[in-house]
């Protein structure tokens, strides 16, 4: 699957081939061990024989620029019989490496446009698993990048390209994603040293050297071994706790098969954000639609969907519940590979404005504050610099719990008097709507698309989604009401700026 890595090449103009260096770039994020496997490669080349030496050039942030640790490796047989050490670069050339490892595709991606991958010299051995980008998460629509083309562009551009999902096999083998590319980098048979040596550099590391050997092998069985066909994971059925039940059966007797499962979906999510009472709330605002869903249900299962998430909008209050619940410090433990003997320190970086302090407080204290300019500036003036807290210090915990026990006086929040009468203006015009074009009445089920997250994301969506609710009267007088109201909405979703649906609503005829 891989092939040997020459580590001689023929200079220009000379019959004599002369020995050059193995130049190897390792691109990697924090906490990915990428500097782990530049030690590993470094230990695996000394002992073998060969000079090396390694850099590494961080990024500006985890996720907006990962870490380059680049490595060269030199036959020291060669360099002693010329008498002199070779001359080491510090950074990888474009178009004048060997060996490039990726931790995730993007990462590939970037090695690609970086010019660090090419036809004519470069393995690119990569894992398929995904850290979205800030740019992806804070997309108005989905933002993420097509992998495929990622995919295509390895397949182009290096000469040997080894993908798999290495970052699942290490998690498998409780390890990190940097054994698992070790063991690939093994497998493809780049560089000249047997598998045996690879596994004593792990194990002269000393540490973590049984799940590190356990994940190698993984890696080399995935670029050696036969390929080994998916199987689609089933889908899990849901589950109704026992005091959902009277609800549940409401929805069996009450509402079209085609929408139960997004209705029992959504009743375990308002359970689960407010109380039994918020998730009964949430089928009343449901009956009027469901007396005139005609068609094939599309309309009540939309606006069931998109109902249930603008029901549960985030807010301090939910962000502080779901960071304090026991199942995300047993998924992060899981996800760090923390044993019993090991200490883990979650750290929340928090920065809130004074809008989510004012959509915490009760309805008038929230308008007072929002209203008062010395409060509102005293309230950005004590959190300019944001916050750190360690949730698994008690004092950090105590004071995210406070603010998740709030959970009972959400009803009288400001936000929640907001959200509730654009929920029930929302609703309104779906009803009316379609009892006069079914099509657009679809349309419109889905705006609250818009409205999502929080600080500018939520400013800039709940502006797009206001235009598009005022544009509704031109609109139902115009043909194609309803593929004119989704092509605004896609404007909408296209940038983060409003720019495009401005333009685009220029186009309405008035």
């Amino acid at each position: 699957m891989g092939t040997s890595q020459q580590t001689q090449i023929g200079t220009s103009g000379d019959s004599v081939a002369t020995p050059r260096c193995i130049a190897i770039a390792i691109l990697a994020m924090g906490g990915e061990g990428g500097g782990v496997l530049a030690d590993w490669i470094v230990d695996l080349a000394e002992s073998s024989g060969y000079l090396a030496q390694t850099t590494s050039v961080p990024g500006v942030a985890q996720r907006t620029g990962s870490t380059i640790y680049y490595v060269e490796l030199f036959p020291e047989a060669a360099a002693r019989a010329a008498g002199k050490d070779p001359v080491m670069a510090l950074m990888p050339v474009p178009g004048e490496v060997d060996i490039v490892i990726a931790s995730e595709l993007m990462e590939a991606g970037r090695a690609i446009t970086r010019g660090l991958v090419t036809p004519d010299r470069t393995t690119l051995i990569t894992s398929t698993s995904r850290v979205f980008s800030m740019t992806e998460k804070i997309a108005m629509g989905d933002g993420r990048v097509n992998d495929d083309e990622f995919i295509k562009a390895g397949q182009r551009m290096a000469k040997v390209f080894i993908q798999n999902d290495f970052a699942a096999l290490a998690a498998a083998n409780r390890s990190v994603v940097s054994a698992t590319l070790f063991g690939a980098l093994a497998g493809s048979a780049a560089l000249p040293f047997e598998r045996k040596q690879f596994e004593a550099a792990i194990e002269r590391s000393g540490v973590a050297v049984k799940s590190s050997l356990e994940a190698f092998a993984a890696g080399v069985q995935a670029v050696t071994g036969p390929a080994i066909a998916e199987v689609p994971a089933a889908k899990p059925a849901l589950k109704t706790a026992s005091a959902l039940q009277p609800l549940a059966a409401r929805i069996s007797a009450r509402f079209p098969e085609s929408s139960h499962a997004v209705l029992l979906a959504g009743v375990q999510r308002m359970a689960d954000y407010q109380d039994l009472a918020y998730a009964a709330e949430y089928l009343d605002r449901l009956e009027p639609v469901r007396v005139l869903n005609a068609g094939n249900g599309a309309l009540l299962t939309e606006t069931a969907r998109y109902l249930a998430l603008w029901m549960s909008y985030e807010d301090a209050i939910r962000v502080a519940d779901l960071k304090t619940r026991r199942a995300r410090f047993d998924r992060v433990h899981k996800e760090a590979g923390v044993d019993g003997e090991q200490l883990l320190q979650i750290n929340e970086f928090l920065h809130p404005r004074v809008e989510e302090f004012a959509d915490i407080l009760p309805a008038g204290m929230g308008g007072w504050l929002l209203r008062t300019s010395w409060a509102t500036r005293f309230v950005n003036w004590m959190n300019r610099n944001g916050k750190v807290l360690q949730t698994t210090s008690l004092s950090g915990f105590v004071q995210l719990y406070i603010v998740a026990s709030l959970r009972p006086t959400r009803r009288r929040t400001l936000r929640f008097k907001k959200e509730t009468q654009r929920i029930s203006s929302w609703l309104a015009q779906v009803i009316a709507t379609a009892k006069e074009d079914y099509a657009l009445a679809l349309e419109v089920a889905e705006l609250p698309r818009l409205v999502k997250g929080y600080g500018d994301t939520y400013i800039l969506g709940s502006r797009n989604y206001e235009a598009l609710i005022a544009a509704l009267p031109i609109l139902r007088r115009t043909n194609n009401a309803a593929g004119r109201l989704k092509a605004l909405r896609e404007a909408a979703m296209a940038d983060d700026t409003g720019k495009k649906l401005d333009e685009a609503l220029k186009g309405l005829s008035t």
